[in-house]
């Protein structure tokens, strides 16, 4: 005894069709995420501790590029405290590296507080532009300027802790 064989799949086919189709472009979507991850800038920063003991708030800050005999100076353009939305003057210097551009990014070191990202243009000698730390919402905040240069080395880096209190 022989069991009845349907060979009518024409009632499944759109069904199957759709799901190949779901499944190729789902596919496709994590297949150029990964593409694109892989070959973002991120991932290619090389990394340089800061100098110990430096304060933003009194004056510029640096870090020594080890391998390649420079220094990295960053300066906040404020004595004193840092206010919450203030305009900052941001100054980034390399000594005997030429840089090609520099972006500074404050990012809340135990909160999260969004994108703040500011780009840097050259003047007189040295990398400028302004940018701004976002409302606090501590009384006192930690925040870290993130500081990287695309020199003719590659993406360098490096960061600098500040508090930020709000005023009153």
């Amino acid at each position: 005894m022989s069991l009845p064989c349907s060979n009518d799949t024409s009632a499944h086919s759109p069904l199957l069709r759709f799901l190949i189709l779901v499944t190729l472009t789902v596919i496709v979507v994590a297949v150029w995420y990964l593409v694109r991850y892989h070959l973002s800038d991120d991932g290619e920063i090389r990394w340089f501790a800061p100098e110990s003991a430096c304060d933003l708030q009194q004056g510029a800050c640096k870090t020594t590029l080890d391998g390649l005999g420079d220094d990295l100076r960053f300066e906040l353009g404020v004595q004193g405290p840092v206010q919450a939305l203030e305009v900052l003057p941001l100054t980034v210097t390399l000594d005997g590296l030429p840089s090609r551009s520099a972006v500074v990014e404050f990012v809340g070191r135990d909160l999260e507080m969004g994108l703040h990202r500011f780009p840097l243009s050259h003047e007189d000698g040295a990398l400028r532009g302004e940018g701004q730390v976002g409302l606090c919402t501590q009384a006192a905040m930690a925040w870290r300027a993130n500081v990287v240069v695309d020199t003719p080395q590659g993406r360098l880096g490096t960061w600098f802790d500040f508090i930020v209190e709000r005023g009153g």
